[in-house]
Order: C-alpha cells, then structure tokens, then sequence
C-alpha cells in the first residue's frame, strides 16, 4: 500500500502530508509525515487495514512521523479495540506525544505494544 497524501494547507502554502509504505519483512507500515485533520482518512485507512489484515502481529514503524494528533490517537486505540483475540498493533518509535497520549488516555491497552 504505497500512497501520498498532500492537501493545502492555508493560501496556496504546502500542507501536511503523510507518506505511507509497507514495511519490508514483516506485516505492517512505514508511515512519514503528520497524522492530523488534513491526513486523516489516509491514517484511518491504514488502521483499517491492519484490522482487516487478520494477523497476530501488525507492525506501525512511526520513527519518521513527527506529529499525532488526539484524534489519529483516538483512532489507533479504537483500530486495536477491535482486534480479535490473541492480536495486537506494535507502534515503533512513535512521537513522544503519542506515547504519552496513549499512556494517559488509553493505559494499558492489551492490544498496543509500543516499543523503542
């Protein structure tokens, strides 16, 4: 799944964009850029996939994502709540933002593994 979501952001100027990849050697994404109001349905769709994939193991290597609003937050804890059984999401290197909204908001959550 290999996409490129750019929408303007103010008059004319360029806005955020999120750039999503599939990861090599395993199942998941390598996703670049802000997940916000602007890239919000590109992010939702990547969960959904995810949801959808039927894995044990779905992997979100977010090293490069420099910004996750509330919502896209919301949105990944919603994606890992309806995981089945004996699933989970593992969040790489997310932006510290991230972790801590998830930690305060969604704590100890079965289905996400944040690592470092």
């Amino acid at each position: 799944m290999g996409s490129r979501h750019r929408t303007p952001y103010g008059p004319g100027g360029p806005g955020p964009s999120l750039t999503v990849r599939p990861l090599e050697g395993c199942r998941g994404i390598r996703a670049a850029g802000e997940v916000g109001l602007a890239t919000h349905m590109i992010w939702e769709r990547v969960l959904e996939q995810a949801v959808r994939e039927g894995e044990g193991v779905y992997y979100l290597e977010l090293s490069e994502v420099t910004f996750v609003d509330v919502a896209g937050a919301g949105a990944l804890a919603a994606a890992a709540g309806r995981l089945g059984a004996g699933r989970r999401l593992v969040v790489r290197r997310p932006p510290p933002a991230l972790r801590r909204v998830l930690e305060t908001f969604w704590p100890g959550l079965p289905t996400i593994e944040v690592t470092t």
